[in-house]
């Protein structure tokens, strides 16, 4: 049941990071899930674990290093041409 609860949070947490930057995650909700992860973990290696904690994520920073991550991954889309959004 943890997995699946560390799945939606993650999934979440990339969605939210889509929100903000203004930018679809490519891969849909998978790619929101993976985004979700990368970006806890980024997140958390840049800037600690602190702030509240859902579903094994720290959510302030994993919000962060998600955003971080979309940002470079709509960089690189851009520069490869292949951006629609």
């Amino acid at each position: 049941m943890s997995f699946l609860w560390s799945l939606i949070i993650g999934g979440i947490i990339g969605w939210l990071a889509g929100l903000v930057m203004g930018r679809d995650i490519p891969g849909g909700v998978i790619g929101n899930i993976i985004a979700g992860f990368i970006g806890a973990w980024l997140g958390g290696l840049l800037l600690g674990d602190w702030g509240p904690e859902v579903g094994g994520f720290y959510i302030l920073p994993a919000l962060i290093g998600a955003v971080a991550l979309v940002f470079i991954v709509s960089l690189i889309m851009r520069s490869m041409g292949r951006n629609r959004a």
